[in-house]
């Protein structure tokens, strides 16, 4: 087998092929273009596509030379696949600098000084803004039933529960399979990869390609991640753990992965780190939190450099095991003014945003929950006022993960 092909299985990013002896043989005799499509929905990527990217990186690792489409276009429809509804439209000015500041990321995990190598940033805005319908429709339309159509899972489960899918959307299919035709035709690309969601657009592409033009070109696609709770990857009760650090803190960041559940450990050395796979499965008898330590310290190292990791480290171990404050627990600055007649305790952590509501703290100081300044909190009419502070600082604890500092100023 292709050693590409052999490793992104090893990894654990394989999940489907169009047509996995063909496309071995293709990548042991050529360096070729690939795709992988991102909307520009946010300012950032979260770590839901970093698997993605990943993949781009094990291209690069191969000799082979990745094409990151931004969305421009397609980001102006929605796609539907795996969403319950429609997706909220953008402005022309938001996608743009949303394109603008997620190709930040990119340059982060992708190589870019080899020219032979280097990633191809383009915006399908280029091509499908210019599309007139009509031809559209003749030189492409004809080549897509509805009743195909009407069998993927991103219209069928939506039509399934009753729930509105607008014409708009419906088209996303057939714009995502022509920037498969388009790439192939101006950049050689050859192979496009995504998560299993978009297997159905994945293949339409293929086939247009291949109906069109008569040449064979390939799709692959990952697995969707959960944790081993079920959970999705990257969702938390704070919000998505972004991959720019003016949304989320080297530190938050690190925390994330820190607290991966320990049968998800392994996997996710494998799948999002550069780690050796033989030195990783030698490692899974390793101790556990030695091995959560690792995987922080190799992620957070990967998107934010190795010395903000070895910070992170320092104040996770400052903060867990010493009960010291940590210089990059995430922070929130108090007016000291607001402590002149003191502040009622309930309102002091729900500015903290430790816990988002005054049931949920006061459940969490039922439970023994709540911490000040590492002491518990065993009643919720508590008033705050400057003794509570050390040196300017209070740090507000909830279990033995979740912190925040509060400054006065």
């Amino acid at each position: 087998m292709n050693k590409f092909l052999k490793e992104f299985k090893e990894r654990g990013y394989l999940y489907q092929c169009t047509n996995e002896h063909e496309l071995s043989k293709v990548l042991e005799n050529n360096s070729i273009n690939a795709y992988i499509g991102f909307d520009s929905t946010a300012p950032s990527l979260h770590v839901g596509s970093l698997l993605q990217i990943m993949c781009l990186r094990m291209l690069q690792k191969h000799g082979h030379r990745p094409i990151v489409l931004l969305g421009g276009g397609t980001t102006r429809i929605g796609d539907p696949s795996g969403k319950d509804e429609t997706r909220k439209i953008l402005s022309d000015k938001q996608i743009e600098n949303n394109i603008n500041s997620i190709k930040k990321v990119f340059n982060i995990f992708l190589k870019t000084k080899n020219p032979k190598l280097k990633p191809i940033f383009i915006n399908n805005y280029k091509w499908l803004g210019k599309l007139k319908y009509i031809n559209f429709l003749r030189e492409i339309g004809k080549y897509f039933t509805i009743n195909k159509m009407l069998g993927f899972d991103s219209v069928k489960l939506r039509l399934e529960r009753e729930q509105s899918l607008s014409y708009m959307e419906f088209n996303y299919m057939i714009l995502q399979a022509y920037d498969f035709l388009e790439l192939n035709r101006t950049k050689n690309c050859k192979l496009q990869i995504g998560g299993s969601d978009q297997w159905g657009n994945i293949i339409n592409g293929v086939e247009l390609v291949k109906r069109h033009s008569g040449k064979q070109v390939f799709g692959l696609t990952t697995p969707l991640i959960t944790l081993a709770s079920g959970a999705k990857m990257g969702k938390t009760e704070k919000g998505a753990i972004w991959l720019d650090s003016k949304l989320l803190s080297a530190y938050e960041y690190w925390q994330f992965w820190r607290n991966t559940e320990d049968d998800d450990v392994i996997k996710f050395l494998k799948m999002f780190t550069d780690l050796n796979v033989n030195k990783i499965e030698l490692k899974k008898f390793d101790n556990i939190n030695k091995l959560k330590i690792l995987l922080a310290n190799e992620t957070t190292a990967m998107l934010h450099g190795r010395s903000k990791a070895k910070d992170a480290e320092k104040t996770a171990r400052d903060t867990f095991e010493k009960g010291n404050i940590g210089k990059d627990i995430p922070s929130i600055h108090l007016r000291k003014d607001n402590l002149v007649k003191g502040m009622n305790l309930l309102d002091f952590i729900l500015f903290s945003k430790i816990l988002s509501s005054k049931s949920e703290i006061r459940r969490a100081i039922k439970n023994n929950g709540i911490k000040i300044n590492n002491s518990l909190i065993v009643r919720d009419n508590l008033i705050i006022d400057n003794s509570f502070f050390k040196n300017g600082y209070c740090k507000i604890s909830f279990g033995k993960k979740k912190h925040t500092v509060i400054k006065l100023h």
